[in-house]
């Protein structure tokens, strides 16, 4: 086993611990020993076609040697229990980014192994009645609910949610924002007053603005586009440059040089425009999650208005009684005007 494969194992069975409280509501229920999972479950409620009945003396063929691939195949047994590749598939999301991020069978070698040491810990602890614990027992009751509770929340959000209401959300969003002015500026950076007021002489007897960008700019990124900075916002830019650039019109070029935390500016506006606004796809996801949020919390304060809740102390008595709040202070008498001052002599 390579050192990184390793490393993966060393790290995912420390982990393993601290796996049974993990979210896992990507988790279907595993199938006992032995027992097939289909690969394309039938909705409830809806009824399946029938199955053509095997011609004698000919048995069916299991799917492997009808010539089509096992979609979750059987990967090892422990024991006789069989490891799914769907097993793999779930635990790999509760890896670090980087190793999510990678292909299945570059951790399969490492992966396999934690899921082997993992049936093997269960089967002991089955076998020493480790579920018979009450502190097992406490835990999993509060592993039930964290799943419970997320299961539900994301059905809510599901529901409630929608594409439609998402798409609403967004078009009320863009009445709610007005159109930001934008213009598209070059501009050329230098350390000294006097270098910026001999290019901007330049720039006026003909010179060309990119060609000076590219040779005198001490910034290098626009300096090697010319200058060009591309569309921006006010809110985008330093102060300074910010009032120097929106202050000219298309085509114009700064009288003076702008001075910055960063040096002596040279600017010249390309162009100006309404800014367009912003796409679905660029707001979306703040707009779900908001939308999420909101769902949840309207829920919640629902559930709670028809539920009895009594809150009590730390021993399990009665609740302090709350402090009572401050009287505000009497309102203080307003002062006289004061006397106008004597005017000055001469």
């Amino acid at each position: 086993m390579s050192h990184r494969l390793r490393t993966l194992r060393l790290f995912v069975l420390c982990c393993a611990a601290a796996a049974i409280a993990a979210p896992v509501s990507a988790q279907q229920p595993a199938n006992p020993p032995g027992q097939a999972q289909p690969a394309h479950p039938q909705p409830q409620g809806q009824a399946q076609p029938a199955q053509p009945q095997p011609k004698p003396p000919a048995a069916a063929k299991p799917p492997a040697q009808a010539g089509q691939p096992l979609k979750d195949p059987v990967v090892a047994t422990v024991n006789g229990q069989q490891i799914r590749l769907s097993e793999l598939e779930v635990a790999q999301q509760s890896l670090p980014q980087q190793y999510r991020n990678m292909p299945l069978q570059a951790v399969f070698p490492a992966l396999l192994d934690r899921i082997i040491d993992s049936k093997l810990v269960v089967q002991e602890g089955k076998k020493s009645k480790v579920t018979e614990d009450p502190a097992f027992k406490k835990r999993m009751a509060f592993v039930e609910d964290q799943v419970l509770q997320d299961f539900w929340i994301q059905r809510e959000i599901a529901r409630l949610v929608t594409a439609e209401k998402l798409q609403k959300r967004y078009e009320e969003r863009l009445k709610a924002m007005p159109a930001e002015e934008e213009v598209h500026a070059r501009h050329i950076l230098v350390s000294t007053e006097d270098e910026a007021k001999a290019l901007i002489a330049e720039i006026k007897k003909g010179a060309a603005f990119d060609k000076l960008a590219k040779e005198k700019s001490t910034d290098k990124a626009s300096g090697a586009e010319g200058g060009d900075l591309g569309w921006f916002k006010k809110s985008d830019m330093v102060k300074e440059f910010a009032d120097a650039a929106f202050n000219l019109k298309k085509g114009e070029l700064s009288e003076s040089p702008v001075k910055t935390q960063f040096g002596y500016h040279v600017i010249q506006v390309e162009d100006r425009r309404k800014a367009p606004p912003p796409a679905f796809e660029e707001l979306a996801d703040q707009l779900r999650e908001e939308m999420a949020r909101e769902a949840v919390t309207a829920q919640l304060d629902q559930l709670r208005s028809g539920a009895k809740i009594e809150k009590f102390a730390m021993d399990g008595g009665k609740p302090d009684p709350a402090p009572a709040k401050p009287a505000a202070p009497a309102a203080a008498p307003t002062a006289p005007p004061a006397a106008p001052a004597a005017p000055a002599t001469k």
